[in-house]
């Protein structure tokens, strides 16, 4: 396999690492990769000013962007191949229920999907720098070969948590829905030594709703957690309530 490695934590990053060794001997691994931690970026894009890379070893890329921007300059431009599969990770933290949303690590394997690419993106779920990327980096590569022998359905990307635990401890995987967090103040509001007001998001604990078959509900449990994450949000159930609407006049 040819295989295309980004993340959202920076070039540097442990995970990035222990994720291009643990699929070297899968194939061609080639990294292009932020060149400094991009978390909470989402899928965000840079087009008003030129992007740089600097190529640090061979087949290994820094990119002054995020996660997206280095997918685009990888396939296109940087790399003499075009990549089979794009694998995303391995990040430091859990990318769990809504937080795929914002998550610049899924968001690596999103813009790889939506150029026709199979690609998985990959977190340790930790609160603290993460101890068993190792452990993490062998269900990549597991489930890595599984796409590459049955591949994706269409417009289908996977999103692979795996506990911060040794792999011995670790439960099988389980295919799972994404699951939804409580957001409860997570705001942060203070003054500076200058009299001026300034605000910190995300500083307050989060927690997940505790519902049976989804990432958080596997992962708390030890289990290995896969889920398939879908292009198309359209809601379809919603139709039959929507078309009731009286939109005529509007």
């Amino acid at each position: 396999m040819r295989i295309l490695i980004t993340n959202d934590d920076g070039i540097q990053a442990p995970g990035i690492r222990a994720l291009a060794e643990g699929l070297a001997h899968l194939g061609e691994v080639a990294v292009v990769a932020p060149d400094r931690e991009r978390s909470a970026v989402g899928h965000a894009l840079t087009l008003h000013h030129p992007l740089r890379a600097e190529q640090i070893a061979p087949n290994w890329f820094a990119v002054d962007g995020t996660p997206a921007d280095c997918v685009n300059l990888g396939v296109h431009s940087l790399l003499d191949f075009h990549p089979d599969v794009v694998v995303s990770g391995i990040n430091r933290g859990g990318n769990l229920g809504d937080d795929v949303i914002y998550s610049g690590t899924v968001a690596g394997a999103r813009e790889a999907t939506l150029m026709g690419i199979p690609a998985i993106a990959v977190s340790l779920v930790t609160d603290n720098g993460g101890e068993n990327y190792s452990a993490a980096a062998h269900w990549a590569a597991t489930l890595l070969q599984k796409v590459s022998q049955r591949g994706l359905p269409r417009d289908t990307f996977l999103n692979l948590n795996v506990p911060d635990l040794p792999m011995e401890q670790l439960l099988k995987p389980l295919i799972t829905a994404q699951g939804k967090r409580r957001y409860e103040g997570t705001i942060v509001d203070k003054v500076d030594p200058r009299g001026r007001n300034y605000y910190w998001i995300g500083t307050s604990e989060l927690n997940f709703h505790d519902i049976e078959g989804t990432d958080f509900a596997a992962v708390s449990r030890g289990h290995v957690s896969i889920t398939p994450l879908h292009l198309d949000l359209t809601n379809y159930q919603s139709f039959a309530t929507l078309k009731e609407w009286p939109l005529t006049g509007m």
